[in-house]
C-alpha cells in the first residue's frame, strides 16, 4: 500500500518556527518529485513547494525567503522548515509526490498525505 507519513506542525505564534516531515513507504515506482500543498478554510488547495529527484526546487512566491524544503532520497523523505510564521499560513499541510506511471505511456500518479495542521497566532 502506498502511503505517506506526516509529521510535525502545530501552534506556534508569529514569527515562530515549525518543521515539517514525510516519508513514503509502499511507493511502486520511482518518484519524480515530492513537495507540500497547503488548504486554508474556504480555499483551494495550493503548492508550497516542491523538490525533484535531482533537487530542483520551486518555491511559491509567498514562501520564499521563510520556508526551505529538503529531501533524503535514500529514506523518500521530504522536509519542510518553515521560519518567520504568519497568521496567514495557517492551514492544513498535505504532503505530496509524483510518481512514475503504472504502465508505458500512462500518466504519473500523484499520492497524498493525509495533513497536518499548521496554526500561527497573531
Amino acid at each position: 500500500q502506498e502511503q505517506l507519513v506526516e509529521s510535525g506542525g502545530g501552534l506556534v505564534q508569529a514569527g515562530g518556527s515549525l518543521s515539517l516531515s514525510c516519508t513514503a513507504s509502499g511507493i511502486r515506482s520511482s518518484i519524480n518529485f515530492m513537495g507540500w500543498y497547503r488548504q486554508a478554510p474556504g480555499k483551494q488547495r495550493e503548492l508550497v513547494a516542491r523538490i525533484t529527484s535531482g533537487g530542483e526546487i520551486s518555491y511559491a512566491d509567498f514562501v520564499k525567503g521563510r520556508f526551505t524544503i529538503s529531501r533524503d532520497n535514500a529514506k523518500n523523505t521530504v522536509f519542510l522548515q518553515m521560519n518567520s510564521l504568519k497568521p496567514e499560513d495557517t492551514a492544513v499541510y498535505y504532503c505530496n509526490i509524483q510518481r512514475a506511471a503504472d504502465y508505458e505511456f500512462g500518466p504519473p500518479v500523484r499520492v497524498w498525505g493525509q495533513g497536518t495542521q499548521v496554526t500561527v497566532s497573531s
